[in-house]
């Protein structure tokens, strides 16, 4: 009975031992902050606040955004967590490689929260507004060129294009730089609906604007 006794309380003790080391493990993840913004989200007269962390452990490098939005108390509460924003530095369908985009950037003006990111030829800023108890995305506007191996000269056309995705229109204009009179511009309506949430939002949706 002793024996069977003793079983048992090995086996309680290894069972704490493990979820301890699980919830470090958890808490400190993500134990590096690369981003810290802070400005009002809920128009509530009070500061909030955006963070983006990264795990230095894990090999991919993957980062964690999160969204702390104030009490009439003035205390803040997390309102948003999301690890599926941001690419991992080192993507693990890169082989350990490098992206080759810095880690993107947050701002907060006049109720609305924007991210901006570097992608391929360009780059693309996602603006969020809180409204309906989420963070909804309602805009968003990417610049882009036609050079080869990233060197812009005279001929390099750029294209701007702005989705309002409130209205459900899509603006693109094509100009060479420098000059006065764009070469082309075109417009086309797409309506999403509902507006997609900040907490379903993934890096890879980039390919769908």
């Amino acid at each position: 009975m002793k024996n069977i006794n003793r079983y048992f309380v090995l086996i309680f003790i290894s069972f704490q031992i493990n979820l301890s080391a699980q919830n470090i493990k958890d808490k400190d993840q993500y134990d590096y902050l690369v981003r810290e913004e802070k400005g009002d989200l809920n128009s509530d007269g009070k500061a909030d606040k955006i963070t983006v962390k990264m795990d230095t452990i894990n090999k991919t490098r993957p980062f964690l955004v999160q969204i702390f939005l104030s009490k009439p108390n003035g205390k803040l509460t997390l309102a948003v967590s999301s690890d599926q924003m941001i690419e991992p530095q080192y993507p693990s369908e890169n082989q350990g490689k490098f992206n080759g985009y810095q880690i993107p950037s947050f701002f907060i003006e006049k109720g609305i929260l924007s991210m901006w990111s570097e992608i391929k030829s360009g780059n693309i800023t996602y603006d969020f507004k809180y409204q309906n108890g989420n963070f909804e995305l309602i805009n968003v506007k990417k610049l882009t060129n036609n050079a080869t191996k990233g060197y812009t000269d005279e001929n390099t056309i750029f294209t701007e294009m702005n989705f309002d995705l409130i209205k459900g229109i899509i603006t693109e204009i094509d100009e060479i730089l420098g000059s006065e009179k764009p070469l082309n511009k075109r417009k086309k309506t797409k309506l999403i609906r509902p507006l997609p949430k900040l907490q379903n939002f993934k890096f890879s949706d980039k390919n769908l604007y």
